[in-house]
């Protein structure tokens, strides 16, 4: 296949050609959270909380693929932009060898962990009990998700979106036919309760491995894995992990966060800590299809940076920037009109519903402004310079909005609404400084040029 329509093609419908496959495939991933949880909310209000308690070790593991993934995809679009092709077979090949020790080891330790870990947030009683069935079973996938984003990124990287867009639906899909079934025992189907979910998310993710390799044998690319290509290993690591570590830290700073804010919140009631699981939900339908987009973006930007074509860099960043605006708009308007409706299909707790609903309208108020920082953070992981990328994650994540939940809720004593407001103040300090870095990291990229 060859690649040089990444600088050839008009940069809109390229965006969109690339993009497209992902946003769908993401507002199916963003389902699949809905309807995971909203069977898990039918088992029980203490089965939803668990998995809130357990979604920001859940989220790491997710992010340690996704994050290493972003670096294999960066790497491979530098190296067939710039028509190095034996390099980028070695870039593939030392990604995939090195995301299955990844696995292995996020398998072992958060299998280990996951009891403590509840208990640090003071889960007892029904909640640490589900919240350790579901993680035991969940986490002894993780070696199939590392090898699930390792051939994601690789697939991405030579423009195959449609079939990382299969790959990932497919998997979805499963999941969300399986839920019920397994949750509840449907027919022939045991009732497994919440192990039924995790089972049924593992077992989606091993249905998209399994449609990858049939992809990866059946019609091969121009990117190889091979034992072949394990060599001169030093510098190529340095150069996978230069980016992908940023990456990883990029993607795992929500679950730091997220802990950070359970922790506030269960000083008031395990109900807000359930609050916020469920807008961790939600606004998956907004920052997946973001996503997708920046996914889409970041070959395109890479392939371009590495030809030198400076000017459509810039061009594809502020397309990029255009879309995810106007995603976080609807999203806004979403949120401020029905936001009790949405928090409804997770509870039938008047209470619950009520404050969730003032979360969200408060929560909402940040999302417009979020467009800038996502982007710009994105666009720099696509050009490889993985480290203003998680400057701007960490200005978003620990940096500004932390602490300001804590004086917000604990020193001004809002209580609750203090964590929800510190949601928009952060994407508004965020937003300026992520323009900042991003113009003066583009500035000492035309100077080096």
């Amino acid at each position: 296949m060859n690649e040089n329509f990444m600088k050839e093609k008009p940069v809109f419908p390229l965006l969109m050609s690339m993009a497209l496959p992902m946003v769908i495939s993401m507002m199916v991933n963003a389902l699949y959270n809905i309807v995971d949880s909203f069977f898990v909310a039918k088992i029980s209000e203490d089965a939803m909380t668990a998995l809130s308690y357990v979604f920001p070790l859940q989220n790491f593991v997710n992010a340690v693929a996704i994050g290493f993934g972003v670096g294999i995809n960066a790497v491979i679009a530098i190296y067939l932009g710039a028509k190095d092709n034996e390099r980028a077979d070695r870039a593939a090949s030392w990604g995939m060898f090195l995301a299955v020790i990844q696995g292995i080891v996020m398998t072992v330790v958060c299998i280990a962990i996951i009891p403590s870990f509840l208990r640090a947030f003071k889960a007892s009683g029904d909640v640490l009990d589900l919240g350790c069935r579901y993680a035991d079973i969940v986490f002894g996938f993780s070696i199939i998700i590392s090898v699930d984003l390792a051939f994601e990124k690789v697939f991405q990287s030579v423009g195959r979106m449609i079939v990382t867009m299969v790959g990932l639906m497919g998997g979805c899909i499963v999941n969300i036919v399986l839920d019920p079934l397994l949750i509840f025992g449907v027919g022939p189907f045991p009732e497994m309760g919440i192990e039924g979910a995790a089972l049924a998310t593992g077992l989606g993710q091993v249905f998209t491995l399994i449609i990858y390799f049939i992809v990866y044998f059946g019609r091969p690319i121009n990117v190889k894995f091979g034992i072949k290509h394990l060599h001169e290993g030093g510098l190529m690591v340095k150069k996978l992990y230069a980016i992908g570590i940023p990456a990883i830290l990029n993607m795992a700073l929500p679950s730091l966060l997220t802990s950070a804010l359970n922790a506030i919140l269960s000083m008031y009631s395990a109900t807000y800590v359930m609050i916020l699981g469920v807008y961790y939900k939600l606004q998956t339908f907004l920052y997946m299809p973001a996503n997708g987009i920046i996914q889409g973006m970041r070959p395109i930007i890479g392939y371009n940076y590495g030809a030198g074509e400076h000017a459509r860099v810039k061009k594809i960043f502020t397309i990029t920037l255009a879309l995810n605006v106007g995603i976080m708009l609807a999203g806004t308007v979403v949120c401020l009109l029905i936001p009790e409706r949405l928090i409804g299909m997770f509870t039938e707790n008047v209470s619950t519903i009520n404050a969730g609903g003032t979360a969200l309208r408060i929560i909402c108020a940040g999302f417009v402004v979020s467009a800038v920082s996502v982007t710009a953070s994105g666009a720099l992981e696509g050009l490889g310079k993985g480290t203003p990328s998680l400057l701007i994650s960490l200005l978003r994540y620990v940096v500004v909005i932390i602490p300001a939940a804590w004086i917000l809720s604990r020193l001004c004593g809002f209580g609750p609404a203090g964590v929800w407001n510190a949601f928009w103040v952060a994407e508004l300090i965020t937003a300026a400084c992520a323009a900042f870095i991003y113009r003066g990291a583009m500035k000492g990229q035309r100077e080096g040029a």
